[in-house]
This record gives structure tokens, C-alpha cells and sequence, in this order.
């Protein structure tokens, strides 16, 4: 390729996209005892990773690599079931990188940057002009191409996705302060009183766990914190704010990147980390017109397709009718002769007859029996709800069988109701 065809190339065409998948997602609870935060199932058939591989794929980035650590194995079956169409002939690739000793014997990531730095090699074999680091664990649509081009026109060393949060809820995040140039002048990872946004006292700016770097800079920058015993080899923690101090780091708003279809009347991003935000995120698509649109064709969720029959609702009769209102309901689901209101039934799912359903969250081939009332839960993957079992109306009751938030909603695995039966 000349010079003159690669200036007016995308950038996504010479970048690499690297997916951070390691992290337990521990606020989750028990919903995270078996697999990783990323591989958490997300709106009836997806997972929290296909979103930002899927924003990857839909950019133009043809070469992305996938960090896996904590109990993987679910994560990775899903990565090659799902995400195995990527030809090398076609110059593109698709690698998953379990912490497997390529640098030292320990074996493990020590951390974000870390578990780019034990790569290095293998990024290296492709010679990527840009490396777009991503969070693994989040929901939202991007097009990582302005962010690209911004990061190439203001020179920067590094530039941060981030995005706008009330102030006192950005002590989870990396926050940042900027000048009129979006040029990020502090970096504080997880601080506990956030600095405010110029003429905004209410908002902060947070980092999206997104970061460009052209790749030899990257790898300059991870060699020198390698080297460095007091490091804790973290992005948000240890590069970032080196480079705030001694580089260039600027702030790409995600307003700028977002990609909404007409039905999304504001910019979506959410961390579902909390079992509260991950229910409430699930439900929310339930709305006539939900905040995160998963219908829009021009910017698909790609995912695992199971072969599967279509739903199924059986039963006319009063009160044994199978009836679905405000909810979506997933390919192999059976819903026998119970109404389901304000639900999200993910695939393969049973609901058996003479049963309430109301504000559920139920992973795949889960089964619930006869005559169950459930409201406001999350109903793990290929879990039996025994007949005639209630959950949400005595919340004394349910905080001792179950996990039960402050919010209300209850966690329900296959364990716990073991544990009833003992």
C-alpha cells in the first residue's frame, strides 16, 4: 500500500484491538463463582464481551486479541464458538491470550498493562499502526474510528474514552481533569472526592477504560513500567498518570463516538457490576423504547447463534394462559400457560403453568415449576425453581434463602436452593 492510499485509509484498518476479558467482576456475586465478569450473559442472548468486540468489528478493526484470566473456560468457549469467522487470508485475526508464562514464571497478569506487556511479542507479528485497548466488561455502542483520528490530529500519547458521570457516583472510576483542549491535565484512579468538571460542580469525567496508543510508543511506555518494582503495571493507575505528568493525554468525550440509532435519544454506557445495575440494565430493554437499542441493523450485536427453535406460548385457558407483555423472550423458550410481564428470558428457557412471572432476569435453560411467583430476580443459567417457590413478596424471607440486594432484586443460583432441600 503507498503512501498516499494509506493516509486516506481508515485508521481501524492498521489498528489493533486489545480486549482486557480477566477481570472476576466480584460485585457480582455468585453470578461470577463460574465465570468471568465479560462472559456474564447480557439482553436474552448476548455477553457483556460481545459489545465491545462487537464496536471493534463494526469500526473496521480487523485484529483483535482477548486477555483472559479469571475462570476463563466459559468465557473462551464462547470466544470460539461465537467469534471464530476471522481469516488470516483476509488479514485479519482473532487471538485469545490466557496468561500462559511468556515473559516470566509466574504466569499470571499482574495487572491491565501487564497483560499487554506479556503480548508484546505477539502484537508485534502483526505491526499495528494504533493499539485500542478495551474493557472487556461494559455495554455500549462506539465507533472507536473518531477516537482514532482524534488521537492522530491533536498528537496525543495517549487518549482516554471517557464520559460524563454525576460526581459523587465517579469514585468507582479513573477521573480525570481537563483544559479547554480536552488535554488531560490529572488522572485519579478511584478517588475518593472526585474533581468536578469546569462549570460543571455535579459532574466528573470518567475514564471508559478505553485507551489509543500508536503501538511503539505502547510498548516504550509497558518495558518502563515493567521495569518498575513499585508499579502495580495498571493503565489507569500507574501509565496514565505518567504519562499525564511527563507526556500528552487527552480526553475523547464519548459523545463524540457514540453510535445511536433514531430510536436512542441519549448516549448509553453502562457497567453492570452490581447485580442492581445489571438487573436494571436487562429490564430497561423491556421499555417500549429502551435506552440501548438492539434492533439497529447498521451497527449489529454479533454473538454465539444457537441453533434453537423458535419461543413457544401454550395455553389459553383463565388462569393457565401463556402470555408475554413488555418483555423479550429468546429463541427455545416455553412459556407454558404462565404471564410474564416486564421479563427478559434468555435462551432455552421452561416456565411451566399457573405461575407469576414479574421484573425477571432468567438465564438460559433455566426452569421454573409449576405455580412459581417470582419478582424482581435474576435467575441463574439451567437453574430448576422448584413448583409452587416465591420470591419477592416477604423480603425477610428472601434475604434468608437468597442473595437479596438493597434494592430488592434477589440473586437465585442452583446452590442456594440446594441448600433449601438440606
Amino acid at each position: 500500500m503507498d503512501d498516499s492510499h494509506r493516509a486516506h485509509a481508515p485508521l481501524a484498518r492498521s489498528a489493533m484491538a486489545f480486549v482486557l476479558a480477566g477481570g472476576r467482576g466480584s460485585r457480582l456475586m455468585e453470578m461470577t463463582d463460574s465465570r468471568a465478569k465479560p462472559a456474564v450473559y447480557f439482553g436474552g442472548k448476548s455477553r457483556i464481551i460481545d459489545f465491545a468486540l462487537s464496536n471493534a468489528l463494526n469500526s473496521g478493526i480487523r485484529r483483535i486479541g482477548v486477555a483472559t484470566q479469571y475462570k476463563a473456560h466459559s468465557l473462551i468457549r464462547h470466544l470460539q464458538r461465537g467469534w471464530n469467522f476471522f481469516r488470516h487470508e483476509r488479514n485479519e485475526s482473532f487471538d485469545i491470550l490466557p496468561a500462559s508464562q511468556q515473559v516470566s514464571e509466574s504466569g499470571w497478569y499482574a495487572g491491565t498493562a501487564d497483560a499487554v506487556y506479556q503480548n508484546i511479542a505477539i502484537i508485534e507479528g502483526y505491526a499495528p499502526r494504533h493499539v485500542v485497548i478495551l474493557a472487556g466488561d461494559h455495554v455500549y455502542k462506539q465507533d472507536y474510528e473518531p477516537m482514532l483520528q482524534q488521537h492522530v490530529e491533536q498528537g496525543a500519547d495517549v487518549t482516554v474514552g471517557c464520559i460524563e458521570v454525576a460526581r459523587l457516583e465517579a469514585t468507582g472510576f479513573g477521573v480525570m481533569a481537563i483544559d479547554a483542549d480536552d488535554t488531560i491535565v490529572s488522572f485519579l484512579e478511584k478517588p475518593a472526592d472526585p474533581p468536578a468538571m469546569p462549570g460543571k460542580p455535579d459532574r466528573a469525567l470518567a475514564s471508559m477504560g478505553i485507551y489509543i496508543f500508536e503501538t511503539k510508543f505502547l510498548f516504550e511506555q509497558l518495558r518502563r513500567d515493567a521495569a518498575d518494582p513499585t508499579s502495580s503495571h495498571d493503565f489507569g493507575k500507574d501509565i496514565v498518570p505518567y504519562i499525564v505528568a511527563n507526556g500528552k493525554a487527552v480526553a475523547h468525550r464519548f459523545g463524540l463516538s457514540c453510535v445511536r440509532s433514531s430510536a436512542e435519544a441519549e448516549t448509553y454506557w453502562r457497567d453492570a457490576g452490581t447485580i442492581d445495575s445489571y438487573w436494571e440494565a436487562n429490564i430497561d430493554l423491556t421499555d417500549v423504547v429502551p435506552g440501548l437499542d438492539l434492533y439497529d441493523r447498521q451497527w449489529p450485536i454479533w454473538t454465539y447463534g444457537e441453533i434453537v427453535p423458535p419461543a413457544k406460548f401454550v395455553h389459553d385457558d383463565d388462569g393457565r394462559r401463556g402470555k408475554a407483555t413488555d418483555s423479550l423472550i429468546s429463541g427455545g423458550c416455553i412459556v407454558s400457560g404462565t404471564e410474564l410481564n416486564r421479563t427478559l428470558l434468555f435462551t432455552g428457557v421452561h416456565v411451566h403453568s399457573y405461575g407469576r412471572i414479574e421484573g425477571a432476569v432468567i438465564l438460559p435453560y433455566a426452569d421454573i415449576g409449576r405455580g412459581a411467583r417470582l419478582t424482581k430476580v435474576v435467575v441463574d443459567r439451567g437453574v430448576h425453581i422448584p413448583p409452587g417457590l416465591v420470591v419477592g413478596e416477604d423480603p425477610v424471607l428472601d434475604a434468608q434463602r437468597f442473595r437479596r440486594t438493597e434494592k430488592g432484586v434477589c440473586l437465585i443460583t442452583q446452590p442456594m436452593l440446594d441448600r433449601l432441600k438440606g
